[in-house]
């Protein structure tokens, strides 16, 4: 068995007293426990036999140091203790316990005792920087309400934020360091199926109608058996993620699938990465144990963006053992992708690592994946394709890549179907549709909103995409689409259009339909600026009307808005449906621009 550590010293020195004191080492990657792909009948059943081994978490600081060890050894006895605390304060199984999920073993240790206590654990959101104080606690609030908690336990450091809305909600709100001091006599806890209930997710959209996702112990296995097989995991396997423990991708693709699969993780805090986005990487190359790590495209946007162009990658980085270079949680962009490896292949970075993905929190992750190495493949798509038109005899062809998500996970099945839900050929573009063992029991206590996007046990997934040799491709949001006379427009399109313009770069941009006073749909753009001159304001409106004209060959209403003005959900995309609502209520205030 080896063991690596994430740290460059051996030891520190307590200033205090002038000791020499070891230097924290990081679980190991290997182990003599033999490999179980998460087929255990309950999520319990799988800490329990991954506590039975050497390998855990580990929590590191801002700067990457590594700040705390975690086996899952310890995990557990702090599950059961926090479980034994739960039972002696009235929770009885299928209770709701709300938790604000900041990365640490704080969260780690009650999102497990209470599964241990039988009760559903329902992780909420930290405060992110759109919106300030009194849009969290709203936010916060609505969850509540909907889930309905036995109580909410938060960390102390938003005890004021989380308390209101605790008290506005009308729960009770426990901060986290207080209720660990607790009396934890032993109780009697009572014995899971794998149909019970494990925990309710709510998607990262969920604000002001919240839909918590009710996932039970069978979906949750069979994903997380579908990642192991699908990632091909094997002994050598370390990962690392700053993913939010709030996102479906964040807390079961990169804190309960590394359980249930028995493998190390080294964690940087989601707000870390925001200030330092290449310490990520700097723990990738650190640690030579990293093979598996995730992130949304914009993760690796930013980190391509951070590298000088004077300065050589592998002067500071290491990622040619990275064989695993997830990308998810919104459209993928082949041109960011393109941008990361020009950035890091001089340090060992391999295009074939890029593992792209399809999922939602409504099959409890992952609905598709691509077979490891063979990376980013995309296909041209005319856009009348796209549109459901067709191309004018005088109209030049115009194409968007879209990339292949891969294929079905183990389990799961994917059909392309119409709006009336007749199922289309290969290659035809129409709503997709899933069905499998992870696909949720439904929304909690809302059978209307369940019934909506489910029938004969296949879901309505939401999005638009096409099939072809066995590989989904995702062309982006049904219900995103502008539709002006009859003609299909992705806002992506528009939004990729102005990002070429110098100065603008992705999420400046927000693309949507709204109504005018005559009744007429017409695409609205709202654009970020970070300009002050009134006359360079005008110029750049104008260039950036005539660019999407080009594209959408319509005149669209164009508005400049102040910088960090577009809402973000709570896995950092831009929230499309939320920017509209802002701006149709006056909230997103745009610049006066003389015409």
């Amino acid at each position: 068995m080896t063991t690596e550590t994430v740290t460059t010293d051996t030891a520190t020195t307590d200033g205090k007293h002038g000791q020499t004191v070891a230097a924290p080492v990081a679980t190991p990657t290997a182990d003599a426990l033999p490999r179980r792909f998460a087929d255990f009948g309950t999520l319990g059943e799988a800490l329990d036999y991954a506590a039975s081994g050497n390998r855990g978490l580990n929590f590191h600081d801002a700067r990457g140091s590594l700040s705390q060890p975690y086996p899952y050894s310890q995990l557990r006895a702090d599950a059961r203790a926090m479980a034994d605390r739960l039972i002696a304060a009235g929770v009885a199984p299928a209770d709701r316990i709300a938790l604000v999920a900041e990365t640490g073993p704080e969260f780690a240790a009650l999102f497990f005792g209470v599964v241990y206590a039988g009760a559903w654990p329902v992780p909420l959101p930290l405060p992110t920087s759109f919106g300030g104080r009194d849009s969290y606690i709203e936010q916060l609030r609505v969850q509540l309400e909907s889930c309905d908690p036995k109580m909410l336990i938060f960390p102390p450091e938003l005890a004021q934020m989380a308390g209101e809305a605790a008290r506005l909600s009308g729960n009770i709100g426990i901060d986290w360091s207080e209720f660990a001091t607790r009396e934890a006599p032993a109780a009697t806890l009572p014995e899971a199926k794998p149909d019970d209930i494990a925990y309710l997710q709510y998607s990262s959209g969920s604000t002001r109608f919240p839909h918590g996702v009710v996932i039970t112990h069978a979906a949750l296995l069979n994903n997380l058996a579908a990642h192991s097989h699908g990632m091909e995991v094997c002994d050598t396997d370390r990962c690392v993620s700053w993913l939010p423990w709030y996102h479906d991708m964040g807390l079961v693709g990169c804190f309960l699938s590394p359980i249930a699969n028995q493998v190390s993780t080294d964690y940087l805090k989601t707000e870390d990465f925001a200030r330092r986005p290449l310490a990520w990487l700097d723990l990738i190359s650190r640690n030579e144990g990293t093979t598996l790590s995730y992130s949304p495209t914009f993760g690796y946007d930013i980190c391509a963006r951070r590298m000088s162009s004077q300065t050589k990658a592998s002067d500071r980085f290491d990622l040619s053992r990275w064989r695993v270079a997830g990308n998810g949680a919104d459209m993928i962009r082949p041109d960011v992708m393109q941008s990361f490896v020009d950035a890091f292949a001089d340090a060992g970075f391999k295009a074939s690592a890029f593992l792209p993905s399809y999922g939602l929190a409504e099959a409890t992750l992952a609905v598709s994946l691509m077979p490891p190495g063979e990376g980013i493949r995309v296909e041209l798509v005319e856009e009348t394709q796209l549109s459901g038109g067709s191309r004018g005899g005088d109209r030049p062809q115009r194409y968007r890549a879209i990339v292949n998500c891969g294929k079905p996970v183990r389990d799961m099945q994917i059909e392309i179907r119409e709006e009336d839900s007749t199922p289309l050929p290969e290659r035809a573009i129409g709503k997709v549709w899933c069905s499998g063992k992870s696909v949720m029991v439904g929304y909690f206590r809302d059978d209307a909103a369940t019934e909506a996007c489910m029938a004969d046990g296949w879901l309505d997934t939401g999005d638009m995409g096409y099939m072809s040799d066995g590989y989904i491709y995702i062309v982006g949001r049904a219900k995103d689409m502008i539709i002006v006379n009859g003609k299909n427009h992705w806002p992506q399109d528009i939004e990729w259009a102005v990002e070429q313009l110098p100065g603008f770069k992705a999420g400046d941009i927000a693309a949507f339909a709204i109504t005018t006073p005559g009744g007429e749909e017409t695409p609205a753009v709202l654009v970020q600026c970070r300009s002050s001159d009134e006359a360079e304001r005008l110029r750049l409106r104008d260039e950036i009307r005539e660019r999407v004209r080009s594209v959408t060959g319509m005149n669209c209403l164009i508005e400049l808005i102040p910088p960090r003005t577009l809402p973000r959900t709570s896995s950092g995309k831009l929230s499309r449906a939320k920017a509209r609502n802002l701006y149709l209520s006056g909230d997103i205030k745009p610049y006066d621009i003389a015409a």
